[in-house]
């Protein structure tokens, strides 16, 4: 059993003359990545290593979130998640070493939202259509595979268990 979790960085503002993998994050995003890492911490969905952006808004979501961990989680940064196409995205996970049980990847749309679309064809039909419509900023689409490695990894071999937004975990508190 593998278990990967997606976890798109919070909303960015869009400064002028900044390049896009420069900006930083909005007030709305410093807010709401320390609330989705409070939730991974409760809901105890950490993971063994967390693949993260280079770019500014990533890492800086990572930073925010990780500080609310309560515990150490392995983490790196990885530029290839920066604006990754689905077919980088599998080629990052199937690289992943057999010791690894739950992988993070923090990054981006269109990418994340696409990866996620393929990986899942089963799970709470909710939140399979809620995922199908939008992966927000500071979304966590928590997918599970019946897998020994990640190199078995595959389209529609995913089981969505959890997807949820900064609005679903404070409407939950």
């Amino acid at each position: 059993m593998r278990r990967l979790i997606l976890f798109r960085h919070a909303k960015s503002e869009w400064p002028a003359g900044v390049a896009d993998d420069k900006r930083p994050l909005a007030k709305r995003g410093r807010r709401t990545a320390p609330l989705m890492g409070a939730f991974l911490a409760r809901e105890n969905l950490l993971p063994d290593l967390a693949l993260v952006s280079t770019a500014r808004r990533a890492m800086e979501t990572w930073e925010l979130a990780y500080a609310e961990f309560g515990s150490k989680v392995a983490w790196k940064a990885e530029p290839r998640l920066y604006d990754a196409p689905v077919s980088a995205l599998f080629d990052i996970v199937r690289q992943m070493p057999s010791n690894i049980r739950t992988l993070m990847l923090v990054g981006h749309n269109p990418g994340f939202e696409v990866f996620a679309g393929q990986l899942t064809t089963e799970g709470p039909e909710l939140d399979l259509s809620r995922l199908r419509e939008k992966l927000p900023t500071a979304a966590i689409a928590v997918i599970d595979f019946n897998i020994d490695g990640w190199k078995a990894i595959d389209a529609e071999h995913g089981v969505l268990k959890r997807f949820e937004t900064p609005r679903s975990v404070e409407g939950a508190n």
